[in-house]
């Protein structure tokens, strides 16, 4: 009997009847990655390697918030393991002190042993008392590697004076090693 279109076929005890002069039996196998559904959440800390910030457009304080952009790089260190991260940063200054900014970071290392990039967007405010509180998030379909299908997100925050800045990263999307 030819098989089904769009699956492969089981046989039926009907069949098993129809075809009992048959001395062969023919097993099919297919391999089906087990991907995780259920979220795994890691933690470890980070430390800012460099930090150029340049501004984008002369401005009287005045008159306009003064824009900047920064080029980070990032070390981390716990469930996510990665050197000399790329990140990229546009900031908007509220005033001397306080902001916003937003970003994207390339993050090439491993996750809970898994080796591969992806891409985060970040989003965050920064304040009077030098504190930084960012949330972030995985850009679909930028996982390479084991992290091909990484979806998640995750936050920090960071006080001033501290050389290390704890995270919390939840995700999901990944096979199971």
């Amino acid at each position: 009997m030819p098989p089904r279109l769009g699956g492969h076929r089981t046989e039926t005890d009907e069949d098993k009847r129809m075809d009992t002069n048959t001395t062969t039996t023919t097993t099919a196998t297919t391999a089906t990655a087990v991907t995780a559904t259920t979220a795994v959440t890691t933690i470890g800390t980070f430390t800012f390697a460099g930090w150029e910030e340049l501004p984008l457009a002369p401005t009287d304080p005045l008159t306009a918030p003064r824009l900047a952009r920064a080029a980070v790089t990032n070390d981390f260190t716990g469930g996510l393991t990665a050197t000399g991260t790329t990140c990229q940063y546009t900031m908007v200054y509220a005033t001397e002190k306080t902001g916003l900014f937003n970003g994207f970071e390339l993050i090439t290392g491993t996750l809970d042993g898994r080796a591969g990039a992806f891409v985060v967007e970040q989003r965050g405010s920064f304040h009077e008392d030098g504190g930084v509180r960012c949330v972030f998030e995985v850009v679909p379909g930028s996982g390479t590697g084991a992290l091909a299908g990484l979806r998640g997100s995750g936050d920090f925050t960071s006080r001033h004076g501290e050389s290390s800045v704890d995270y919390t990263f939840t995700y999901e999307g990944l096979d199971r090693p």
